[in-house]
C-alpha cells in the first residue's frame, strides 16, 4: 500500500478507535449518573484540586461556553461548588465537594481498572510507543492548523 493510502487508512483507524473509546467511556460513566464531560471535570478536580473554571475547558478539551453549563449541573448534583478568587474577582474556582470526593473515591478505582484492562492487550513497550506516536501526530496536526 502506498504511503498516501496508508496515511488515509491510519486516519480512519485512529478516528474509529477514538470513537470506540469515547463510546466505552460514555457507557462507563453513565452507570454513575454522569456524562463524559462531567466525569472529566470531576476527575480533573479529584486529581489536581480546585481549578479556575476558565482553565478547565482547556484542560479537558471542552469549549469554554460549555463548561459553565457542566459546572452548573455538577453543582446541582452537589459534586462541585464555586469559590471566588480572593485576589481577582474575575476568576472563579471550581472545587470538588465532600460528596464529589466520596463519589470519585468510590468509582474511580473501578474506572481505572477497566481502562487498564482495556489497554492490557498491548505490552508496556507497545503502549509507550502508541502514546508517543499519537502525540507526534497530534503535534503535527496542531502545526497544520496554524497555516
Amino acid at each position: 500500500m502506498e504511503q498516501r493510502n496508508q496515511a488515509l487508512h491510519a486516519i480512519t483507524v485512529l478516528l474509529r478507535a477514538s470513537r470506540s473509546l469515547e463510546d466505552l467511556l460514555k457507557k462507563d460513566v453513565a452507570e454513575y449518573g454522569l456524562n463524559a464531560t462531567e466525569f472529566a471535570v470531576l476527575e480533573l478536580l479529584y486529581h489536581k484540586g480546585e481549578q479556575p473554571i476558565q482553565v478547565i475547558g482547556k484542560k479537558i478539551l471542552v469549549a469554554s461556553s460549555s463548561i459553565t453549563y457542566v459546572i452548573d449541573k455538577l453543582e446541582q448534583k452537589g459534586f462541585v461548588k464555586r469559590r471566588g478568587c480572593p485576589t481577582d474577582r474575575r476568576v472563579i474556582y471550581a472545587v470538588i465537594t465532600e460528596k464529589g470526593q466520596a463519589l470519585m473515591e468510590e468509582i474511580f478505582p473501578e474506572h481505572e481498572r477497566k481502562m487498564e484492562e482495556l489497554f492490557s492487550i498491548l505490552s508496556p513497550e507497545e503502549l509507550t510507543q502508541t502514546i508517543e506516536n499519537v502525540k507526534i501526530i497530534g503535534v503535527e496536526a496542531s502545526k497544520w492548523q496554524g497555516e
